[in-house]
């Protein structure tokens, strides 16, 4: 079976930082482009960051570029999200997937930012 599993998620305040980690089974996970979305209560679901196979080129959302950085340890089948700088309006549950067909996700893990 094929498994992401995302986790890392928690409660931080303002400012904090977490670590998502996306672990992967089932699948030749270093030929897949991995993305990380969000979705916070009453919005629309959102695109995060990406990391592609191979060179890793990596891409990030606006809204949270120069805050987070996307990376990958093949050896490990992960993928991480460290995020830094992190703000209440980042709170969403968060999910990992593989960007192209067949296009996998699991469950997500939640982040909450607050005081």
């Amino acid at each position: 079976d094929v498994q992401l599993q995302a986790s890392g998620g928690g409660l931080v305040q303002p400012g904090g930082s977490l670590r998502l980690s996306c672990a992967a089974s089932g699948i030749a996970f270093d030929d897949y482009a991995i993305v990380w979305f969000r979705q916070a209560p009453g919005k629309e679901r959102e695109g995060v960051s990406c990391i592609e196979s191979g060179f890793g080129d990596t891409y990030y959302a606006d809204s949270v570029k120069g805050r987070f950085t996307i990376s990958r340890d093949n050896a490990k089948n992960t993928v991480y999200l460290q995020m830094n700088s992190l703000k209440p309006e980042d709170t969403a549950v968060c999910y990992c997937m593989t960007k192209t067909s067949p296009i996998y996700w699991g469950h997500g893990t939640l982040v909450t930012v607050s005081t």
